[in-house]
């Protein structure tokens, strides 16, 4: 009854075990479906629904994933940037200070303020004028090479990160050419 069934294209519950998916033919004519074969079958429809949905899941949450790392990464860059213009801003601020000396990279100078408001460099620290010091001392700067101005409270830091770079680019002048950096041995 389910072969009668199935070949009237009625809806018959599913293929029977005997029944065959392909006609069997004689070398050189094709191959053709069985009605049986063509007809839908619920509990593999509902699998493939199953798998379709599974693998939208999964897709989805592999977006979200990578979506959130780069998220990161844009807050970070954020982060970065508001850093790198803070720095620029007080570096341009600090050039503008009064100076009654010519500045050389890799010297330490000196901020006051006199009573007056205004603010100026000093080669003299605090402790070299002792109690003396005519004015308030706002802080300590460490002119760098290419100009910026490190705080004193971060020199060290800066000092053994630009030593690394420094290291860095010695050991890879010293490197015959070749496709990939040598990182060897550095350490920040």
């Amino acid at each position: 009854m389910a072969a009668a069934g199935a070949e009237a294209g009625t809806a018959d519950s599913e293929i029977g075990p005997s029944e065959a998916l392909v006609e069997w033919r004689p070398t050189g004519e094709e191959l053709r479906l069985t009605p049986a074969a063509r007809k839908p079958q619920p509990l593999d429809l509902v699998a493939l629904a199953e798998q379709v949905q599974k693998a939208d899941d999964f897709v989805r949450a592999n977006a979200c994933n990578k979506l959130t790392v780069i998220a990161e990464q844009i807050r970070y860059l954020q982060e970065q940037a508001r850093k790198v213009l803070e720095d620029a801003n007080r570096d341009a601020d600090l050039h503008h200070v009064i100076c009654n000396f010519v500045k050389r990279p890799g010297n330490i100078y000196y901020l006051y303020r006199r009573q007056n408001g205004q603010r100026y460099f000093s080669m003299l620290s605090p402790k070299e004028w002792g109690p003396s010091c005519p004015s308030e001392f706002l802080g300590a700067y460490k002119l760098q090479h290419d100009l910026s101005w490190t705080p004193s409270d971060d020199v060290e830091k800066r000092d053994a990160q630009l030593n690394v770079l420094d290291k860095l680019l010695n050991q890879q002048a010293a490197l015959p050419p070749g496709n990939e950096p040598n990182f060897r041995g550095l350490t920040m």
